[in-house]
């Protein structure tokens, strides 16, 4: 088995740090290397990104911009588009995205596009690390080989190892630093270089027995929630029929101190987790003639979700004798959780959609989304309109689908002829509930 000087450099901060994917995952896990002594080059195929990052200039809403200036004027922290600077580096670590194809099955081409772009330039004694989430043995069958194709080993020649992201875009409580990290290797000594590299910048690590350990980890820990929110999704489809109030039932249940966390109702899933993940296992399940049956149900309630509550917006239109065939409504939200700007898989995009084609005119606010761009699936173009009482009283409805902090949710009751609340943002609202539908 290799012994690798790697581990001397990377205690001492001397090892050169490449993040392939400098989005919402690799821009903070690169800085975070880079404040703690590390050098650091972020590669990306965007070269926004990487102009941005020069500059010194953040494009993610919640990561300000001075921190990324001190890292790059000191030359910790830098950015190219050339791949063959990757041979420069000692630690790899690879943060694409993982999509779905049309058909709802993983897309692997981000993470092959990286490993052939990788392959010529590794050479002995690197570490790679794959990042990006996806399901049990893409490291060791998507990734190894690719890295292994000019005749070096995974284990041998190189080390490889697995830990899974766990970003949160706009949480308070947690950060890149703070959040545990999983960690996976190929061998016991790709283990020990992989873990000894995270503890050098961040608090905590969780290592795993094997990189299938670490891939599982990351997807029970989104299927949890989605099972979960699918649950109480549907529970809020039934205390609607029961004409109950599903947020104080959720508040009443929550004060129970043991055996109960609170899950939340929405318009749909976002980000780029949770409404992906479950399906990474159940495409991998049937190679082992297993069917996922509980996961693939909550993916079915979770996705029915923009369609209700286009229903609800109907039945709330009708209470003032209006049809939805075209009404004017406005969203309120696009992003798909409060004050962030991250847009990844937001039911948002759905729900205008839907109310577009039932016949709607369909506007939205989003003061940290200001353009809503065509592609994955959303055919519109369309820009945020002002937020005030003039433009809120031309609508016949406005949906409420991500509760932003900055908005004043009374003004929006008082100067709006219906709400429909799918986040249940009204709860405080004064004069006007009778407006409100809760969705």
């Amino acid at each position: 088995m290799m012994v690798s000087p790697l581990l001397e450099r990377i205690r001492r901060r001397e090892a050169k740090v490449g993040v392939v994917g400098m989005g919402y995952v690799g821009l903070p896990l690169g800085m975070a290397f880079a404040e703690a002594g590390f050098p650091v080059t972020g590669l990306d195929v965007d070269t926004r990104k990487v102009e941005n990052i020069t500059k010194g200039v953040s494009y993610i809403k919640h990561i300000p911009s001075e921190p990324i200036q001190e890292l790059t004027s000191k030359g910790k922290l830098k950015a190219t588009t050339d791949f063959a600077k990757a041979r420069e580096m000692d630690c790899i670590i690879i943060c694409v995205p993982t999509p779905l194809t049309a058909s709802r099955e993983p897309d692997m081409s981000y993470i092959i596009k990286t490993g052939e772009a990788l392959a010529p330039h590794v050479r002995p004694g690197q570490l790679f690390i794959l990042e990006s989430t996806t399901y049990p043995g893409t490291t060791d069958e998507v990734l190894k080989p690719l890295l292994e194709k000019n005749g070096l080993k995974a284990g041998v020649d190189f080390h490889l190892a697995f830990s899974p992201e766990r970003e949160d875009p706009g949480n308070k409580n947690f950060n890149t630093k703070t959040i545990p990290k999983i960690v996976g290797g190929h061998t016991p000594a790709c283990l020990e270089v992989a873990q000894a590299l995270y503890a050098s910048a961040l608090k905590e690590t969780v290592p795993v027995s094997s990189t299938r350990v670490a891939e599982l980890a990351k997807l029970l820990e989104n299927i949890f929630r989605c099972v979960n929110i699918a649950m109480v999704n549907e529970m809020k489809m039934l205390c609607d029929r029961m004409n109950i109030d599903v947020w104080e039932v959720i508040q009443a249940a929550g004060t129970k101190p043991f055996g109960f966390m609170p899950f939340y109702p929405g318009p749909g899933l976002g980000g780029h987790c949770i409404p992906i993940d479950p399906f990474y296992l159940t495409w991998k399940a049937r190679e082992y003639e297993f069917h996922t049956k509980f996961i693939e149900l909550a993916g079915e309630v979770n996705q029915q979700m923009p369609y209700y509550v286009v229903t609800r917006t109907m039945e709330a239109l009708n209470k003032n004798k209006k049809t939805l065939n075209g009404a004017k409504v406005l969203c309120l939200g696009a992003a798909y959780k409060k004050d962030i700007d991250d847009m990844r898989e937001s039911p948002s995009l759905r729900v205008i959609s839907l109310l577009k084609e039932k016949g709607a005119e369909v506007e939205y606010h989003d003061p940290y989304v200001p353009r809503l761009e065509e592609g994955h699936g959303f055919h519109y173009t369309m820009q945020s309109v002002p937020l005030n009482p003039e433009t809120l009283a031309q609508y016949d409805a406005v949906v409420i689908l991500t509760d932003h902090s900055s908005i004043d949710y009374n003004q929006v009751v008082k100067h709006s002829q219906c709400v429909v609340d799918t986040r249940n943002a009204c709860k405080n609202v004064g004069p006007g509930r009778e407006k409100v539908t809760k969705a």
